[in-house]
């Protein structure tokens, strides 16, 4: 398996798109909680198909031009993440949830709400994934391993700047 990656400056700081097998299986904010070392088996390919669109597509929802991702993606993850990973996907560009919104979403009670939590704070594919749409019940930003300045700045994006059709 070829691991590929590309690093691209944006408004919000510098971002790392991993690819393998023709899918998208991380993305991260340089200084992020979520940042990874880039491994000796790893390849520099900002060439890449795969890396590129995502470059493209994330240049265009940071300007406000994107509203849903087709970058193909991959997470890995537990079986309980990528159903948090899948549910965070149906939240609607403009909108937000609580992370106890998301527990009932999955069919689970209150008790769920800090195991949803970790599973949105472990999404690989940020951005791509909008775990930024996730809030706490009072309304706080809370929870982004990109640093909660670029989940405010994600989420004023999506509040002030529409996208053109």
């Amino acid at each position: 398996m070829s691991i590929l990656y590309g690093q691209f400056g944006t408004p919000l700081g510098s971002i790392l798109v991993v690819a393998e097998n023709d899918h998208v299986t991380r993305v991260s904010f340089s200084g992020g909680k979520n940042f990874p070392s880039i491994g000796p088996d790893w390849t520099l390919a900002p060439e890449n198909p795969f890396l590129a669109l995502a470059q493209h597509q994330i240049g265009e929802y940071l300007s406000g031009r994107r509203r849903i991702f087709t970058v193909p993606v991959a997470p890995s993850g537990t079986p309980f993440q990528k159903r948090v990973w899948e549910i965070l996907q149906g939240i609607p560009y403009g909108n937000t949830v609580s992370y106890r919104e998301m527990a009932h979403l999955m069919g689970k009670n209150d008790r769920f709400t800090r195991a949803v939590a970790s599973a949105v704070a472990r999404n690989p594919v940020m951005l791509l994934v909008p775990c930024h749409r996730v809030i706490g019940s009072n309304g706080s930003l809370v929870g982004y391993a990109g640093g909660l300045d670029r989940k405010n700045a994600l989420l004023e994006i999506e509040r002030t700047v529409p996208p053109t059709p």
